[in-house]
């Protein structure tokens, strides 16, 4: 086959003998990724660009809704005790439908800011007292104190250590019973599942709220502390310098308290009790106090409501050797 022969159809040949310069294509400027990299990759995975989007609000229209009524509750302009607008007003005034708002009211009782009463509607809800445990050097607080005198003892303990609240402020529960350790006990007070425990529970409420503000699940081993048959006796609680106290009667130094955080739903009897929102985790610590011997001499099961509760901690950090 001969050259023309291969030549398409309607060819027609070019009357110049310079090469023709053909234009460069366009290429959009790619814009610069902004901080937060799950973001950008979530709307490129969804076939977007942050192009012509950066100033939307990309959040659901319910949690703006709840943002927007938050702002005004924290501002004071919706104050403690006053009734929310209806689901209605509120779809009305926002243009969502009543599950949006329905969602949008259920986020807000998650955040703690409001409170449903069957029949009435739905309040504000007063600022909760919030409780801030500063763990690491409460337990040297605690340890300190043990040694004070009695009168010193009184005058303040650790829950007014965490809230600020005076001693008048407060509401103090204790129940206590003689237990067997369960396996999980058995483990955490290195001993035979079986043995004797005490266990005691305590709750303390501030005397301006009717839910506690925090709960402890408290063991000891029982033939430990039988020998001092005050520390059997509920009655003899609030006890002044609290464990470490009752543990200084028996001869116990603690030498060190290991706690272990973890988050999870509340029990419904918790739940009642500390008067928790649906959706809201409760903050549990496993307290172990082991003493002077290497004895795991108690353990507590402290548990706090996660949306009123903080809890910090400080290490200080030897200096490296220069």
């Amino acid at each position: 086959m001969n050259t023309a022969e291969r030549r398409p159809v309607g060819w027609v040949p070019s009357t110049s003998t310079r090469p023709v310069k053909r234009a460069a294509p366009v290429v959009p400027p790619v814009p610069e990724r902004p901080a937060g990299g799950t973001a950008w990759q979530t709307l490129e995975r969804l076939g977007g660009t942050v192009t012509g989007v950066q100033g939307r609000d990309w959040r659901p229209r319910y949690l703006q809704l709840a943002e927007e009524l938050r702002a005004k509750i924290v501002s004071g302009e919706l104050a403690p005790g006053t009734l929310m607008p209806s689901e209605t007003e509120l779809a009305d005034s926002s243009g969502l439908s009543r599950t949006s708002v329905r969602n949008a009211i259920r986020q807000l009782r998650e955040w703690g800011l409001v409170r449903a009463e069957q029949g009435r509607g739905t309040y504000v809800r007063a600022p909760r007292q919030r409780v801030r445990r500063r763990n690491a050097e409460r337990y040297q607080w605690e340890k300190d104190r043990a040694l004070l005198d009695e009168s010193e003892r009184l005058k303040t303990g650790a829950t007014e250590h965490d809230t600020g609240l005076t001693v008048d402020d407060l509401k103090f529960h204790a129940e206590y019973a003689r237990v067997e350790a369960d396996s999980d006990m058995a483990v955490a007070l290195q001993v035979e599942p079986g043995t004797p425990l005490l266990r005691r529970v305590y709750w303390t409420t501030s005397r301006h709220e009717n839910a506690p503000l925090t709960m402890s699940y408290s063991y000891l081993p029982y033939d430990l502390v039988a020998a001092n048959p005050d520390l059997l006796d509920a009655g003899k609680e609030p006890w002044p310098g609290g464990t470490q106290h009752q543990l200084h009667t028996l001869g116990i130094e603690v030498d060190r308290i290991d706690d272990e955080i973890r988050a999870r739903p509340p029990s419904p009897d918790e739940a009642e009790l500390l008067d928790i929102d649906p959706g809201v985790s409760v903050l549990t610590v496993r307290k172990t106090s082991i003493d002077t011997k290497g004895r795991v001499v108690e353990v507590a099961d402290v548990v706090m409501p996660g949306d009123r509760t903080e809890l910090v901690y400080s290490h200080k950090l030897q200096r490296w050797k220069t």
